[in-house]
């Protein structure tokens, strides 16, 4: 039977419709003729390792739309074929996940930490859009691995450190054990070759013994099962390799493996599974505080089962897994098979969308902190640490990180029980809320239409969505302060002038200040004079059109105090003046180091340039004195641009992003250009001054397909 046909068998199983079976079958025939004589590194055709990808994807109770694409998933790569074309052909669902797919497969993971950091995020965004991007990047990882053979060796250990670092602990939070325990063995297998066999070797040493000890535990447990008229399934299997590797790393010895052998029994009800259990109890000896209900408290991957370990023929120990058939298939296909078993779970029902929040939330974290460390922090903490399982008083599971408090727990419930948390009760305990929290605990959280958020919760709160949220308040808080601040001074000043309000601010009054001042809306204004970015007497001025050459009073109170000594706050010195607003010109972005000058703007401060600034060059009015302080010592980063020329039409980000981070430079942004079939960067970063750019510039004319950096 060729791999197409088991997909067909699979898909027959399927409750497909007749159009849906067509439209998979166009993709097949779609596929089969782009990829015609395509060949891959150890010589297997190219559309034998697309069909195995399905095949694997079908495993997983996926819809036609993720098995079109998995069938279409080198396309983009490999053949020349437009998304215009996909998409026509076989819709935008199709052509968005095979772009994410193409955008995800020219990530690599290089040997620093940070690029595991950014392709981890890469990953985390694809998946908060459309997780089945990541259930197809998964099965084409897997079915890689399984050829990874062919591969040069350090080619074949990169992959299997890429797999280890980033897409095992993806596919283990995601619930699909079924592909995360065959990567984990072959990771070891390329990564670890002498260990590998070495555990493969004490296996065979005593796989006989194994085998028929297993045998005979399985013919007892079934025999125990029919005399009680209950109807199973089951499953024994040896421990994997990677499980009893990772059990010898903390110091066990082979003799203390307690879950070498193991059995599965799959029962039609959750109250068969402790029927059984207790069955099992009562013919062989459990051991203490190995029995473990998943089914009460579900893991956050939607994992559900209950765990016993007994000593059973042979003097053996047994690892006993007790589930009904749709724990099991979530066990192993995660979550995929949510669509297919939604209804039946308790707790389980909004796990994913829990999760897929949790995803989001680091993410837009990363963006606000724009630091690679936070973020490889948040991820470490949240998505890779051990957690802890908490219950509402209603019986509901949370999934926190270890540390966790009272606050965390509120916030992941909602941002408005946070917001309004007074106190919090644990296990019918008054605790307080920096509490930090147990598994199994009991939380009951107390609000107060009044309360509100308190800063000091940001000194002792472990997750980022609570920190999110409280940095978000007080934010919004400041704001509208500002914006209160604003409405004030400018209707005094409006009295002040002896002029009335409603006629000074009436509508067309307004919207000619916004389009002056390229502001969106009145709160917006009112925010600039609350922040004191312009005076209300200049906003009245400019409703008058009675500017009073605003910047020439400005340069006369430069000149008036430009031999006063102050003690300068402010990063440049603008001719001897401290507290002036000051900005940057977005045209040349000066970093310290540069050699600058100043001009007085309209209404806006002093604009800072570079000397040789093309905006500037031919002006010679309004100019004015300044310079660096360099007596102020902090750890400011100043915005820049580069443009990166390159003699390469392949995918260079990640390489780049490596020599950034190498080098202490943060990325704000990138964009794509295609040069003559050619690809150029221009990267928007941050700096701390002229010595540290061109260091970076310099790391980067070191690669061979950089032919230029200009700033």
């Amino acid at each position: 039977m060729t791999t197409y046909d088991k997909i067909l068998v699979k898909i027959n199983n399927f409750n497909f419709t007749k159009e849906e079976k067509k439209f998979l079958n166009e993709a097949y025939k779609f596929a089969l003729t782009a990829h015609h004589n395509q060949k891959r590194p150890n010589g297997d055709d190219v559309i034998e390792h697309v069909l195995e990808v399905t095949n694997i994807v079908c495993d997983l109770n996926v819809d036609a739309i993720t098995l079109a694409s998995s069938l279409l998933h080198e396309i983009v790569e490999l053949c020349d074929i437009s998304n215009e074309l996909i998409e026509k052909k076989f819709g935008q669902e199709v052509k968005v996940i095979l772009d994410n797919l193409y955008k995800l497969k020219n990530v690599k993971l290089t040997e620093y930490n940070e690029s595991s950091i950014i392709y981890l995020r890469k990953i985390l965004v694809g998946l908060s859009a459309d997780f089945r991007v990541l259930i197809i990047k998964l099965a084409d990882r897997l079915d890689n691995m399984r050829t990874a053979y062919a591969l040069p060796e350090t080619i074949r250990k990169q992959k299997a450190k890429e797999t280890m670092d980033v897409l095992i602990p993806i596919a283990h939070r995601l619930g699909i054990n079924s592909i995360k325990s065959e990567l984990e063995d072959l990771c070891l297998k390329y990564l670890k070759p002498d260990i590998y066999q070495e555990i493969l070797d004490k296996l065979d040493g005593t796989r006989e013994e194994l085998a028929s000890s297993l045998e005979d535990m399985k013919k007892n447990i079934c025999d125990i099962l029919i005399d009680h008229n209950i109807k199973f399934e089951i499953k024994a299997r040896v421990k994997s390799v990677h499980s009893i590797y990772t059990k010898l790393t903390t110091g066990r010895k082979w003799s203390d493996l307690y879950d070498i052998l193991a059995l599965r029994l799959i029962v039609p009800t959750e109250s068969d599974c402790y029927l059984v259990v207790s069955l099992i109890h009562a013919k062989y000896r459990s051991i203490p505080k190995r029995f473990k209900d998943f089914i009460a408290m579900p893991k956050a991957n939607m994992y559900q089962s209950l765990h016993t370990s007994v000593f059973g023929s042979g003097g053996h120990i047994f690892e006993i897994q007790l589930r009904t058939p749709e724990m099991d298939e979530i066990a192993e296909n995660g979550v995929a098979s949510h669509w297919t078993y939604k209804e039946h779970g308790k707790n389980v029902q909004n796990i994913m969308e829990q999760k897929l929040e949790l995803f989001r939330t680091i993410i837009e974290n990363n963006i606000e902190e724009k630091s690679d460390e936070i973020f490889a922090k948040n991820i470490e903490e949240e998505f890779l640490s051990k957690q802890i399982y908490v219950f509402t008083p209603k019986g509901d599971v949370m999934e926190l990180p270890i540390g966790s408090t009272p606050i965390d727990f509120a916030y992941r419930i909602h941002s408005n029980i946070g917001d309004k948390t007074v106190g919090a009760i644990v296990n019918n305990s008054i605790v307080p809320l920096n509490y930090e929290l147990n598994d199994g605990d009991i939380i009951k959280i107390n609000t107060n239409q009044q309360a509100k958020p308190n800063k000091d919760w940001l000194g002792f709160i472990k997750t980022t969505q609570a920190k999110n949220k409280i940095k978000s308040y007080f934010s919004k808080k400041y704001q509208k302060n500002y914006i209160e601040r604003g409405k004030t001074l400018l209707e005094k000043e409006i009295r002040k002038q002896k002029l009335i309000i409603n006629e000074v601010l009436k509508e067309e009054n307004i919207n000619k200040i916004l389009k002056d001042l390229k502001l969106n809306n009145y709160d917006e204004l009112l925010l600039s004079i609350g922040s004191l970015r312009y005076t209300a007497t200049y906003i009245l001025n400019l409703i008058h059109e009675d500017k009073k050459a605003v910047e020439d009073i400005l340069l006369g109170r430069l000149h008036k105090y430009s031999n006063n000594k102050n003690n300068y706050k402010n990063n440049i010195i603008v001719s001897g003046m401290d507290n002036i607003l000051v900005s940057i010109g977005a045209c040349c972005n000066p970093v310290p180091g540069d050699e600058i000058i100043g001009y007085v703007t309209k209404g806006q401060g002093v604009t800072v340039h570079k000397k040789e600034c093309l905006n500037i060059k031919n002006i010679t009015s309004r100019l004015i004195d300044v310079k660096w302080n360099m007596d102020l010592h902090d750890n400011k980063k100043f915005n820049t641009k580069l443009l990166i020329k390159t003699n390469s039409n392949k995918n260079n980000i990640l390489e780049i992003l490596t020599k950034a981070s190498l080098k202490n430079v943060s990325i704000n942004g990138i964009k794509e250009y295609e040069n003559n079939y050619l690809i150029d960067y221009e990267l928007q970063i941050k700096v701390k001054n002229k010595n540290e750019l061109n260091s970076f510039i310099e790391e980067l004319k070191k690669l061979a397909y950089i032919s230029e950096v200009i700033r």
